[in-house]
């Protein structure tokens, strides 16, 4: 689990500001050592309601909103994360619990039952929101990323290119689940820290003429539907 709250910035970039951050990032901070090569493959399966709650609060900028997510990491379904993202008043906040690739596909399969027993308070709580409102498996999300870290202020910069869709496909454990590209997704630059960012990061990622964004990679994977 976590829970405490954190500044975030999202910027669209071009393909040449994700050169020159990536260079002074080199330069000033270091990978995320988890990554492998430098880089994570990233599969999520995002949740949402038959109202599609989650994506309309999103794209109406709704000030305080919540998504349920299940995720691993470079094609290693051993290790999988289930996680509540929450915004409130432009700061963010994540809770995580670990899941089996069993318990996994049985979320995915609506094999719910099991879920109110558990230990895990954010497997309780999701049982509840898929029970009412009914939250379920609504599209995968992939995506490559680039992960650096800086300590003093808990920074974590981070490059998402390839943003791939699997449109109405929840078969997020098979590797061989087909993605298409996410329409003409965009490079995305984020940067999270703690209670202030240092100014060596803060010109480390600076991108003349570039506004920070609102971009949602689940809102783009759902451009086709």
């Amino acid at each position: 689990m976590s829970g405490k709250y954190r500044h975030e910035w999202k910027h669209i970039i071009s393909y040449a500001d994700y050169l020159a951050i990536k260079s002074r990032m080199n330069a000033v901070a270091i990978p995320d050592p988890h990554a492998k090569d430098g880089k994570y493959l990233i599969r999520s399966l995002y949740m949402d309601n038959m109202n599609d709650k989650a994506l309309r609060e999103k794209v109406d900028g709704v000030n305080m909103r919540e998504k349920f997510r299940i995720r691993y990491y470079n094609n290693d379904t051993s290790l999988i994360h289930l996680e509540k993202k929450s915004k409130t008043n432009g700061l963010g906040t994540k809770f995580s619990a670990l899941l089996s690739h069993e318990e996994a596909q049985k979320i995915v399969d609506l094999d719910l039952d099991w879920m109110m027993d558990s230990e895990r308070p954010l497997v309780k709580e999701l049982y509840c929101k898929m029970i009412s409102p009914g939250l379920r498996a609504k599209t995968i999300v992939d995506y490559t990323r680039e992960p650096f870290i800086y300590a003093p202020g808990n920074v974590r910069v981070t490059l998402d290119y390839n943003i791939r869709t699997g449109l109405n496909c929840t078969d997020f454990l098979n590797p061989d689940c087909v993605t298409v590209p996410a329409g003409d997704a965009p490079i995305i630059l984020e940067v999270k820290w703690d209670e202030f960012l240092p100014s060596v990061i803060r010109d480390a990622v600076q991108v003349p003429n570039r506004r920070v964004s609102a971009f949602s990679k689940y809102a783009q994977c759902r451009v086709y539907g």
